[in-house]
């Protein structure tokens, strides 16, 4: 995709993602400085006009208790953080999501109007799972995110995703598309984890289950995103999330073309900073910002029932 911009565009594009690197030490108020008579450009102001729902993010995982989620959501204007605690050792027993899942219900009560809560399971136990679905959505949890354990489209997830058809909620899927070269996409001879779903996994779960609604994760963890964006085009029920600590610079472009600006999610997953520069630095117009950062998932969650004011 090829798009002539002006030299105006261009200072405020090369400001907003380098944003994306430092705002962690900037204030609101603070600017970036352009040259040759072009105004300053006042990014934290540019962050803090956007409603936001980060659609994924963690808490007592890899960055503290909810406390410092919540202490990066006020810097950048974060309104509602979708949280999850995965269960990331292979085995997933019931007792290791069950705590996972008391840690995010705990988080809920501490900060119910930010923190929306994702139960995290494992269908290899599938009784377990389902009474632990049951047990967090009556306690207000909005979504299901699962991690490696059972790839998104092998059977055991059949009762799990007829579940959250039922429900009219989201399944978050740890995913990941290592990088390819001259037509060949390496598998799994860099350590990936044989379960971990790839692009295809998720297309072929979309195929069996159309009303299903299906988030492929941190979109900017580095992987083939490219080959990840082309897989989806034709699978509405597919939703890809921008976190991640890899985006490149045209990333979020690249997807609004071949996913559209409906299926987008603004997504973190810890990189707070980078995760609002990339969406300001994108080529997107106000109504996809908008879309991007808070209405797309919010139009999810409505689905359901469980939509933000």
């Amino acid at each position: 995709m090829s798009r002539k911009i002006d030299r105006r565009t261009f200072f405020e594009r090369s400001a907003v993602s380098s944003a994306g690197l430092f705002l962690g030490g900037m204030v609101a108020g603070c600017s970036v400085k352009k040259s040759e008579g072009i105004s300053d450009y006042d990014v934290m102001a540019e962050v803090m006009r956007y409603r936001k729902i980060d659609a994924h993010e963690h808490v007592d995982l890899y960055s503290g208790g909810p406390e410092v989620q919540i202490d990066f959501a006020d810097r950048l204007g974060i309104e509602r953080l979708v949280v999850s605690k995965p269960v990331t050792t292979q085995t997933g027993t019931p007792d290791e999501f069950r705590e996972a899942n008391d840690h995010i219900l705990k988080a809920m009560k501490l900060y119910p109007d930010r923190i929306m809560g994702q139960v995290t399971l494992n269908p290899q136990y599938l009784k377990e799972s389902m009474e632990e679905i049951k047990r967090c959505v009556d306690q207000g949890m909005v979504g299901i995110k699962v991690y490696y354990q059972v790839k998104i489209n092998d059977p055991l997830f059949y009762p799990i995703i007829e579940k959250s058809i039922d429900l009219k909620m989201l399944i978050l899927m740890h995913a990941n598309c290592q990088l390819g070269m001259a037509g060949y996409r390496m598998k799994y001879d860099t350590h990936l984890n044989p379960n971990t779903s790839l692009p295809e996994d998720f297309v072929e779960a979309a195929k069996r289950y159309p009303e299903a609604m299906l988030q492929y994760a941190h979109t900017g963890g580095g992987g083939d995103w490219e080959y990840a964006c082309k897989s989806f085009r034709d699978y509405p029920n597919i939703y890809v999330d921008t976190s991640g600590s890899n985006n490149e610079g045209n990333m979020i472009d690249f997807a609004l073309e071949y996913l559209g600006e409906d299926r987008l999610f603004f997504g973190t997953d810890t990189s707070y900073y980078q995760g609002v520069g990339d969406v300001l630095a994108s080529e997107l117009n106000e109504v996809q910002r908008k879309k991007i950062f808070f209405e797309n998932y919010n139009a999810v969650l409505r689905k359901g029932g469980r939509d933000v004011a």
